[in-house]
């Protein structure tokens, strides 16, 4: 492996460190306001919607795939479901549907 790429990969684990670290030194012991604890709750589902709704938009093939799939993780989301069970409940959804066409 040459230095350029032992460079780069050491950039790339600094970059991703540093934000994971950061809240952890300067939130130590500190209480985050109800508010902004209900917004941090609600990030995983804009980053789940951010990136998967455009694949569904521009879905080639079977619509229904993604129709099916979005709408599953939509409902399981509603209920207050867990972000790995509503990728995981439109994982299993789809497998399903697969098996029927």
């Amino acid at each position: 492996m040459s230095m350029n790429i032992a460079l780069i990969i050491f950039g790339m684990a600094i970059v991703t460190y540093i934000p994971r670290v950061l809240p952890l030194i300067t939130m130590n012991g500190k209480e985050m306001p109800p508010k902004v604890k209900a917004i941090l709750q609600n990030v995983p589902y804009a980053a789940l919607g951010a990136l998967i709704f455009p694949g569904i938009l521009f879905i080639q093939g079977d619509i229904w795939f993604g129709v099916i799939g979005g709408i599953t993780a939509l409902i399981i989301a509603l209920i207050g479901a867990n972000l790995i069970v509503v990728v995981a409940s439109a994982i299993t959804a789809l497998t399903i549907y697969s098996f029927f066409i």
